[in-house]
């Protein structure tokens, strides 16, 4: 059964990068038609988050976690949060910027590569690490990721490019605004800075009744306000680990040593 949720991620990467390179050859002829293929390609990246998620639960639920399986899913995730979301971010963002600036390209290419990169060294570390530890460990009863996890960083790509109407970027300013979040996210990969994982929310033990109406309102917001609500959603989890980490810097050399002064 995850094997098959696996699968299904796998499926949605490449129908995501085939809808990418259809929005990409349509432009120029038809750019209606490439902005339904630009934002079926971040759909697809969505739905390949959600069965993400899935995967490892129903494994974890059903007790079927294998290295066999462990190793699909990051192979997978290479595909669908890495190799779709740059060809998507690279064609979205870059390649149809007028007039034609050459340094612009070679830059968007290098910083889609190593978004890819970055992404990749992200799922090694976390297949080999048993228990990381965050270089601002937080609250103990927490779960946390170290690092931002590739499908955030995906995500967030995927939520731009629908939010905004799926209509590829033409001005210089936006691409290298684009490319300079592309350069983010690839740091925010590789860093040792703490997301929260989730994992604490168990569908097996009880909850409190707000949480059902929290979990009601988001439901209601995708539903009805669907891209406002995944931008809002992606880009309040990203920028949760760098105020986080700000946090900390604050708490460790302005507040600390004021406390120590008045001691």
């Amino acid at each position: 059964m995850p094997t098959l949720f696996t699968a299904g991620n796998i499926f949605l990467g490449y129908v995501s990068i085939i809808r990418t390179v259809h929005g990409a050859i349509a432009y120029h002829t038809n750019p209606a038609q490439a902005a339904l293929d630009f934002e079926m390609a971040a759909k697809t990246i969505g739905f390949s988050f959600i069965l993400d998620g899935l995967d490892g639960r129903i494994a974890r639920m059903t007790n079927t976690t294998s290295e066999f399986g462990r190793e699909l899913d990051s192979l997978a995730d290479i595909i669908s949060f890495g190799i779709a979301p740059v060809i998507l971010a690279y064609v979205w963002g870059v390649y149809f910027v007028t007039p034609v600036i050459d340094q612009l390209q070679r830059a968007g290419l290098f910083l889609a590569f190593l978004f890819l990169v970055c992404g990749a060294a992200r799922l090694a570390r976390f297949n080999i690490q048993k228990n990381p530890v965050p270089k601002n460990p937080g609250a103990p009863h927490r779960k946390y990721f170290v690092g931002l996890p590739i499908p955030a960083s995906a995500g967030i790509v995927a939520a731009i490019v629908y939010a905004s109407g799926s209509y590829p970027v033409t001005s210089f300013v936006w691409s290298a605004l684009w490319l300079a979040l592309l350069g983010l996210l690839s740091f925010l990969m590789v860093s040792t800075w703490r997301y929260w994982s989730f994992k604490e929310l168990n569908p097996g033990k009880p909850r409190s009744p707000m949480m059902l109406v929290v979990m009601g309102a988001v439901i209601f917001g995708i539903w009805n306000w669907s891209q406002p609500v995944l931008l809002v959603l992606s880009t309040t989890y990203v920028a949760s680990g760098i105020l986080i980490r700000a946090g900390g810097l604050i708490r460790r050399y302005i507040l600390r040593p004021r406390e120590k002064q008045v001691a």
